[in-house]
């Protein structure tokens, strides 16, 4: 590659990035403040409020499972933003994911309260997911789509970057409820933010438009896409480890040894792992073969699993194996999102994505059941539950490659 050749590429990405910035920031902000980062908030806080309540350990890992809930809400959610745009359709969860939290912060202990309130932020948050604000993405962009996407995947990790060890050593001094009522009032500004910075008519922008057929016609044609149900299955098995990173991270690294005051340090490293997971992904999905480049980011987290279920847990270890979580966490947004826009266009992209956010919110409320279940057999360890994973997701990424084929007609 000649040096005009890069200049041009630099000066094009450029030239796109700064003409949409405004969509694009709108997204990420909307994704660092939505449900995207309540993984985040959920694994801080979670270890104070079980030592307050004395909920087993194992009963709240099957509470993910209720997850399943999320599943069922993504394809209509998806379909939705198809319709009537980003905008309003992330409206919704902007409004309720502060009540969630501020509902949290008065609840009376039970584990039973915990699980109405779960279920409501799991239906109704879900407008606040990459279903919805990713599609401002791919609409605004197209030379640098693959970076416009790891700008506004990036905007949980960092928000996670800067907030979880403030929010770490805030739970740790002022407890889970004051904890919780601080993420109330930080996530409403994020998401008034959000609101006004989406152009009011992005979901008639550049490629988009309401959907041109009727979703009687575009279903049938997305089932019997080959590319469709690679996707399904990749994701499906690359997302059992996520209860992980969403609610059991500090838990597993108390579990390898790491204390609890070093635990806002070492729950960093996945939310830096995962920031440059998305730049990193997103600059090589534009530039290089896109399936390959998801194989290798996909399995990385396979390599973190076996190291977190094995003796080896000297802080070196910990610290890379946390990274390549967040690494392949990070990764997977873009990647998704690009294959989807890649095979399927903008037209329908919601509503593809719809449905395999349904699918790897099951995976994801499969894996906090799996969790639980090892964890009654193996006396509270996770060692069996990382293993199974590990080969999981590494069966998933290898999938990926299947895409390669049929490229022009899948």
């Amino acid at each position: 590659m000649t040096e005009r050749d890069w200049e041009s590429i630099v000066s094009g990405y450029a030239a796109e990035l700064r003409q949409n910035w405004r969509p694009l920031l709108a997204a990420m902000i909307g994704m660092g403040s939505g449900m995207s980062f309540v993984g985040t908030i959920t694994s801080t806080i979670v270890p104070t409020l079980l030592a307050d309540t004395h909920w087993a350990h194992s009963d709240f890992a099957k509470v993910g499972a209720l997850a399943f809930f999320m599943a069922f809400a993504f394809p209509f959610i998806g379909r939705l933003t198809d319709v009537i745009g980003v905008r309003w359709t992330a409206l919704i969860g902007q409004v309720t994911l502060p009540l969630v939290y501020l509902a949290y912060s008065r609840m009376d202990g039970q584990l039973s309260t915990y699980i109405a309130i779960f279920i409501v932020q799991s239906v109704l948050c879900v407008t606040t997911t990459s279903t919805v604000y990713t599609r401002l993405a791919v609409q605004f962009s197209n030379t640098a789509r693959g970076l416009a996407l790891a700008i506004v995947a990036s905007g949980p990790a960092i928000s996670g970057f800067v907030i979880a060890p403030l929010l770490n050593n805030y739970v740790e001094s002022a407890g889970w409820r004051s904890a919780y009522t601080a993420a109330a009032i930080g996530t409403a500004l994020a998401g008034l933010a959000c609101f006004l910075l989406i152009p009011a008519d992005a979901h008639r922008a550049k490629q988009a438009g309401t959907p041109k057929r009727r979703a009687r016609d575009d279903y049938p044609m997305i089932f019997k896409s080959r590319a469709f149900w690679i996707l399904l299955g990749a994701m499906a098995l690359c997302n059992l480890p996520q209860t992980l990173l969403l609610v059991q991270l500090k838990n597993l690294l108390l579990q390898n040894g790491i204390s609890g005051k070093n635990a806002g340090f070492y729950m960093s490293l996945p939310l830096f792992g995962m920031l440059a997971g998305r730049f990193v992904t997103g600059y090589a999905l534009d530039r290089l073969k896109p399936y390959v480049v998801s194989f290798v980011s996909l399995a990385l987290p396979s390599l973190a699993l076996f190291v977190f279920a094995s003796p080896l847990d000297s802080p070196a270890i910990i610290i890379l194996a946390s990274f390549f979580l967040g690494f392949a966490f990070g990764a997977e947004g873009d990647i998704v999102a690009f294959l989807v826009a890649r095979r399927f266009g903008v037209d329908i992209y919601s509503s593809v994505m719809g449905l395999l956010t349904a699918v790897m919110s099951f995976s994801t409320a499969s894996g906090a059941l799996l969790l639980g279940k090892t964890m009654e057999s193996s006396g509270g360890s996770f060692n069996l539950y990382l293993t199974i994973c590990g080969f999981a997701v590494l069966t998933g990424a290898t999938l990926l490659l299947l895409l390669a084929r049929g490229e022009k007609t899948g």
